[in-house]
């Protein structure tokens, strides 16, 4: 039977990948500081453990834990936890793969579309150099301890995830609410990119590497459309049948969300170049109809 372990299993994207392999037969370990919590959320079937110590080897390592970027002001504490987070686990954890008897065929680390930094309108895929912002060290850092694990032969996938659209989680059920009272807008001037990618395509990329031996390297787990945020906030007004005629300013985010306030209001236009080269295919491409089944998802 194939196995799996994933740091991070307890989030959105985890418990989307947990259910996804516990349906096609795998076995899947979830590393969690809380086993009590986790039982409450994990899909039945999932075996929360306390600590890597306590896992079993494993066929695939699927690593997702860290600090939410998205999750307050980024205050000095608050920017070093964000990367003392990632870097812990992920450096602890490429050494428990190192000291396994037996190495695990892939290993699928996390990083985000955050690494190439404001690029403007500049296609972007896996072969861009990366910025020299905050969140763009923090991926280049994070991947590169994830890239530890190549030294025990490990074949190594890194997930540069855009914004993850879900039916009631994630950034897309933060969105709606606004949105629903009429009160929806973009945010400054609207252009900057929002690379997207709805849940179901997600966790088909992340099984797509883990199951392809040729896949490693940098992979973009985006759709292969990014829309402008004026154009996202048009075609979600347009799929809720509200208006979308309302504008924040960007003064005004930087008001309220200080320096975090600068992942609103800059983007990247990052394509799924590698993951489709690599014979991945979407099942959403275009926004509206991933809007729609969101939505109607929402709805039931």
């Amino acid at each position: 039977m194939n196995t799996a372990l994933i740091t991070g299993g307890t989030g959105f994207i985890g418990r989307h990948l947990c259910a996804d392999l516990l349906n096609d037969g795998w076995q899947v370990q979830v590393v969690t500081r809380d086993t009590v919590r986790a039982a409450e959320v994990l899909p039945k079937g999932a075996k929360a453990v306390a600590s890597l110590a306590a896992a079993e080897p494993a066929e695939a390592v699927i690593n997702l834990a860290g600090e939410n970027l998205a999750g307050g002001r980024w205050t000095e504490a608050r920017k070093k936890e964000m990367r003392e987070s990632r870097l812990r686990i992920t450096r602890e954890l490429t050494q428990v793969i190192d000291d396994w008897s037996a190495a695990p065929r892939v290993l699928v680390s996390g990083s985000a579309v955050g690494y190439y930094g404001a690029r403007g309108a500049v296609v972007l895929d896996e072969l861009e150099a990366p910025g020299d912002e905050f969140q763009s060290e923090l991926c280049v850092a994070w991947e590169q301890a994830a890239r530890r694990a190549e030294g025990s032969s490990v074949r190594v996938c890194r997930i540069r995830t855009g914004i993850v659209l879900g039916a009631t989680e994630g950034a897309l059920a933060q969105m709606i609410t606004p949105f629903k009272f009429g009160l929806g807008g973009r945010f400054g001037s609207g252009k900057q990119y929002m690379p997207w990618i709805h849940i179901r395509d997600e966790v088909r990329a992340i099984r797509f590497l883990i199951d392809h031996d040729s896949a490693e390297g940098a992979f973009n787990l985006t759709a292969p459309n990014p829309a402008t945020n004026r154009e996202f906030t048009s075609v979600l007004a347009k799929v809720l049948h509200r208006p979308s005629f309302a504008w924040v300013p960007g003064p005004v985010l930087k008001l309220m969300l200080g320096e975090m306030s600068h992942l609103l209001l800059t983007g990247q236009r990052a394509i799924p170049d590698a993951l489709q080269r690599a014979g991945f295919s979407f099942e959403f491409a275009r926004l509206e109809p991933a809007l729609a089944d969101l939505l109607d998802q929402e709805g039931d």
